[in-house]
Order: C-alpha cells, then structure tokens, then sequence
C-alpha cells in the first residue's frame, strides 16, 4: 500500500507545530527547540505545503491556528508519544540504558579488576543491578556481537571496527613453574631450553593460549601439551600438582601464594596482553555504558 504521507512531513516539523501551539508565537517555539524563529516559520509553512491545508492565518505579524492546525496537532501529540515509547521498547530490548548491566569477563580478571569495576559503577549508579558472564576471549566477544552481553573485559580484540575500547592495563606473560622445579629460581626462561618438558594450556579462544602458542611459535618448537583445561584456575592447579609448565598473565601472580613462581621471559619471546573494556560502538552513548566506561578510565588513571 502506497503511503498517503509525503516525506517533508517529519517528527522534528511536528514538534514544531506543538511547539508553536503551547508558546503562542514564533520566538516562543524558538527557544523551546533551541532553534531560529525563521526556522520555525519555514517548518510551519512546510507542514501547510506537506497537508495541502490551511493551518494558519495571518492576523498582523500573528499566526492564528485553524481547526486543521488543531486536529493535526492532536494526531502529533499521540504519534510521538507513541514513537517515544517505541524507541524506548527498543532500547530496554537490546538492553540500552535499562535497569540491568550484563558485563563479561575473563576468569583472570575476577581475582581484582573486574569486582573492581563492579564496585565503581555500583558508586556512580546505585539502582543499576549487573551481572557477570565468564567465559574466554572468543566466546565472549561473540556474546557481544549477539548483544547477549552489554561490556566485556577482556584482551582489547584487534581489527574489530565495531567495537569500541577502553585500555585499562598491559599485562606481561611468565613462565609458570611450581615451586621447588628447575626452573623455579631462574631470573628468566628461554623457551628453546623447553622443548622436552611436558606443558598444560588453556583451550582455544582464550587470549592466553593464543599467546601461549605464539610464544613457543617465536621459539621454533611445538610446545608437549598434556591437558588443555577451560578456566585459568583449574590451569594454575595443575602447574601446583606438576603436572607441566605453562605461560600465565602476571594478573594471576597472587592466587596461589608462592606454590607458583612466575618468572619472565627471555628476549625475544617477551609478550603482552593488553586488557581493556569492550563495547559495540553503536552503544557507545549508552548511559550505563559512558558510566562503566568512566570507571574504567578513572581505574586506569589511578593504576597510572
């Protein structure tokens, strides 16, 4: 069915029109839109042009608005009421600015940063509840993209032009030993002296196996991996019971005391993670996403 309304009918020239009707006049209307009392004679005149009605006479420098005025004005009040309701439906749908934050996070990150920023944005926004989701890199960038989950911490993705982030920290990756191995009073480890050791990793899709495979890949050999695990702790656990060697953020370092040494690695097979905030950037003026976002620039400033 072809639309009986012409194009230079818009929301913006209808509040015009409601606007020119609760002020009186066109100065009036003007400062309430923040706009030219030009502009909102031409607005005017294009709703007359637009309906093929009289909406107005001219009494003087006045405009007098006729029934047609009115009876329009009406239908404006209900349809932008009506939109303003609907964006907002679509809005709590896709969880802009509701109630509810969904926040994902890399288990490494739940020892200190991420309740760290949950205890922030709780201070800036006490009514906001939010929620954390765990899982690796790749599950919850995915998570994201799905709008399944609002923000992430995480390893700042590369090459992702939809999204948008917020570095809050590099962080350096060590050797793990357990204590009292061989490797345990080193200052630092060169991977070729590794080649026959058995090892232990995270599965795929975390960033710290992705490293963990660049590293060994830097060094020329295919690393002896025994077991691959779906969470850091349960990782940190088996390099405690001996059960291999691993490579580990420095984030961790504090987990286990001193039954895991974290010694670095020697040039060049030195590596970083830089770990940030994530967003869609399509979000990016969502309220409770600028608040997060605060946080989080407001912890890197203070780590600084």
């Amino acid at each position: 069915m072809r639309s009986q309304i012409k194009e230079e009918i818009t929301f913006r020239k209808l509040e015009v029109l409601l606007a020119y009707l609760e002020g009186g006049n066109l100065t009036s209307a003007a400062e309430k839109l923040d706009i030219s009392a030009v502009s909102v004679h031409r607005a005017l005149h294009s709703l007359e042009e637009s309906t093929s009605c009289k909406l107005f006479n001219l009494e003087g420098r006045n405009l007098i608005p006729t029934n047609a005025a009115l009876v329009l004005a009406d239908a404006a009040r209900e349809v932008i009421q009506t939109m303003v309701e609907g964006i907002r439906a679509t809005q709590r749908a896709a969880g802009y600015s509701s109630d509810h934050l969904k926040i994902g996070s890399l288990y490494s990150l739940t020892t200190r940063t991420a309740p760290e920023v949950i205890i922030g944005l709780k201070m800036r926004k006490p009514e906001l509840q939010t929620e954390l989701v765990l899982g690796s890199n790749a599950d919850l960038l995915q998570k994201l993209k799905q709008n399944a989950i609002d923000a992430v911490l995480m390893a700042v993705p590369e090459a992702e032009p939809e999204i948008e982030s917020v570095p809050l920290f590099e962080d350096e990756i060590f050797f793990a030993a357990p204590a009292g191995s061989p490797y345990a009073a080193r200052t630092e480890v060169d991977l070729r002296d590794c080649a026959k050791e058995h090892f232990v990793s995270l599965a795929e899709g975390f960033v710290t196996h992705h490293g963990f495979l660049e590293a060994f890949r830097q060094a020329g050999i295919t690393p002896n991996v025994v077991m691959q695990v779906g969470d850091i702790f349960s990782l940190m656990n088996l390099v405690s019971a001996g059960m291999g060697y691993t490579l580990l953020p420095g984030r961790v370092r504090n987990v286990f005391g001193e039954k895991i040494k974290l010694i670095p690695l020697k040039y060049p097979f030195a590596m970083r993670q830089t770990i940030g905030l994530s967003f869609l950037r399509v979000r990016e003026r969502d309220p409770n996403l600028l608040a997060l976002s605060a946080v989080c620039r407001m912890s890197r400033h203070n780590a600084g």
